[in-house]
């Protein structure tokens, strides 16, 4: 979840790590640091708070050199401070090391170091593991290389790490197992970080790192790779298809406005070259040698965390109606620590916007070991889960900065959806006229997206009516059940509002107590095969003083004179609606998060890539 990056080469390196500690911000932003090594010595600095605030703090101080590290917190063992900001100095302050992730057997590991006479100045698991790697490379007389690779061997947990040594200002050693780690080779010279995001600017030219690998970047020679039992790996490079401009906000105001801005542009690449109009053909190459086993599959199950586990709950929808195959929705935080039944002809969809989930990289390995087959959908190329899975498919969503997720969503839930369409088809499970019906609107939708972003102003002036609403309730059936979840999330994680999503029946067994004139109610009631029980369900808010925010069909006028507000959006089959359905959502999670003062792009105690369980 934290930010890391480093450079080695000529330039001078203070301007390219804080240009990339930027870019990581979006993964954690307790507290940020950077170390340079120039003039045979190390100078670090860090402090609390945002990278705002290190650039702050290292002004008018010596930063030069041509090789440095940086990080970006989010915190894990101990407090947001200045001491326990990355990156660490060992005991003698020879080493210094930033690191994501955590070192579950640092107690025990920090107790023997103590006996071995080494004090701790900070609370953190990274301070214990750069004592323990000074403490093997002095005991054991090794190099730094081998230091780290021992050291590593004793480790419990997660880890992605970089390292430095006064004495050597020619080489930076990395390592990871379970937290990501790219690296940018462009001549002579190296840049690393937690994700491409800072790279994309200096080379395309990259190599993820796998799990328990360690990489020696040296300074004018070729990466050297080998992982932890000490056997020489030849790097597989890749070619970044990110743009520098896809990194940029593009005039608007927060990286969440562009991305829900983007989102036509968003599903259309997601569809591009999957779907055949003139031939009512959809297929996805990604799958394409696992079809067969998903047609067979007694069950799919899907594993996914947060919104991606919305995604997971339409696509459940999708595919028992259209493909006939039973389907279980898991948290991955949880299914992998309760002793779940996994038939080997079982399908597990495992979803993630980073592809770096630690939960759902766990669950992946738990089912590829009772043999199951493993489908990915997520959106970062090269990614760990893109790596672990046995195929899958990206949602080509472009990169996505604001924390609180949204093109992310709609990608997924349009990957899912090609996905229902091309197994129901060929399982003859869906009529070829209904099959060509969604297959047409499904094309149709970026239009449809964009037409409900017209409504900006108008769910801009909702927002400000209920901007400073201590709760929201928001209600839906079938297939905006989910987007009713989805639409509560999204207000808890940027307006610090709680809301609370309920299929619209269940309002019945608990939260129509909390409704009162004070409680605004959101129902997702478009034209659907629930639509009269909706309305119903309305009338019971109605009944009970509530306070009604509906979104509608274009044209309806039942629920036109029950709500309070009403927000109209394009028809489409009720299948594909969660797509359209859901945008109005986030623009009033934005416009609420932005009058109340909230940072957007930056939520209190969040992170974009959770890479720790």
């Amino acid at each position: 979840m934290c930010g890391i990056i480093g450079y080695i080469g000529r330039q001078e390196a203070y301007p390219i790590i804080i240009k990339g500690l930027q870019r990581l911000e979006y993964r954690g932003y307790d507290s940020a640091g950077i170390a340079v090594l120039g003039d045979g010595e190390i100078k670090l600095h860090k402090c609390k708070g945002k990278v705002a605030d290190l650039q702050k703090h290292v002004e008018g101080k010596d930063v030069s050199g041509t090789v440095g590290i940086g990080h970006t917190r989010w915190a894990t063992h101990g407090l947001p401070n200045d001491v326990n900001a990355h990156p660490h100095y060992s005991g003698s302050k020879s080493l210094v090391i930033i690191h994501n992730g955590i070192i579950e057997n640092y107690n025990t590991l920090r107790k023997g170091l103590e006996k071995r006479g080494y004090k701790f100045h900070s609370d953190t698991d990274t301070e214990v593991l750069i004592n323990l790697v000074e403490d093997i490379q002095i005991n054991e007389k090794v190099e730094l290389p081998e230091a780290v690779r021992l050291a590593l061997s004793k480790v419990v947990g997660a880890y992605g790490i970089v390292i430095l040594e006064k004495d050597n200002p020619d080489y930076i050693i990395a390592a990871k197992k379970g937290s990501p780690l790219v690296i940018g080779i462009n001549g002579k010279e190296f840049y690393l970080a937690s994700d491409a995001t800072p790279i994309v600017e200096y080379t395309k030219e990259v190599v993820y790192l796998e799990d328990e690998e360690i990489a020696v970047l040296e300074y004018g020679k070729d990466l050297r790779v080998f992982n932890i039992e000490n056997v020489e790996k030849t790097p597989y490079f890749h070619e970044l298809e990110m743009e520098l401009e896809q990194l940029e906000k593009g005039g608007f105001d927060h990286f969440m406005l562009k991305e829900i801005y983007e989102q036509p542009r968003s599903v259309r690449d997601s569809m591009r070259g999957r779907i055949s109009l003139d031939k009512s053909i959809v297929a996805l190459g990604g799958i394409k040698n696992y079809e067969q086993k998903i047609l067979n599959a007694r069950r799919i199950i899907i594993i996914a965390c947060g919104t991606s586990w919305h995604a997971g709950l339409v696509a459940e929808y999708l595919f028992e109606d259209l493909a006939r195959i039973p389907v279980e929705v898991e948290y991955a935080s949880e299914f992998r620590y309760r002793n779940p039944v996994i038939y080997e002809d079982d399908v597990i969809i495992a979803i993630s916007q980073s592809g770096e989930t630690a939960d759902t990289l766990a669950a992946i390995e738990m089912a590829k070991e009772v043999g199951a087959t493993i489908i990915g959908v997520c959106n970062v190329v090269g990614s760990s889960i893109a790596r672990a899975t046995h195929a899958g498919s990206y949602t080509h969503a472009g990169p996505e900065i604001g924390v609180a997720s949204t093109k992310a969503f709609t990608a997924q839930v349009t990957v899912l959806t090609l996905m229902a369409l091309s197994i129901a088809n060929k399982k003859g499970t869906i009529p070829m006229n209904r099959y060509n019906q969604l297959v047409y609107q499904l094309e149709e939708i970026p239009n449809k997206i964009e037409r409900v972003l017209e409504l900006n102003d108008k769910i801009e002036a909702i927002s400000s009516i209920f901007k400073d609403s201590l709760n929201f309730l928001y209600l839906g059936r079938g297939y905006f059940f989910p987007v009713a979840l989805e639409g509560a999330l999204k207000l808890k994680e940027i307006s610090y509002i709680h809301a609370e999503g309920y299929p619209a029946a269940e309002m019945k067994h608990g939260p129509i107590a909390l409704i009162d004139e004070d409680m605004p109610v959101v129902f997702i009631a478009p034209k659907a095969s629930s639509y009269e029980k909706v309305v119903s369900n309305i009338q019971e808010v109605k009944a009970r003083k509530g306070v009604i925010i509906a979104i509608v069909t274009e044209g309806d006028e039942t629920v036109k004179e029950l709500a309070d507000y009403i927000i109209e959006i394009p028809e489409s089959d009720e299948a594909l609606m969660p797509l359209i359905s859901v945008i109005p959502l986030q623009l009033l999670s934005y416009h609420i998060a932005v009058m109340r003062g909230c940072n957007v792009d930056q939520p209190r105690n969040l992170a974009k890539s959770v890479t720790v369980e």
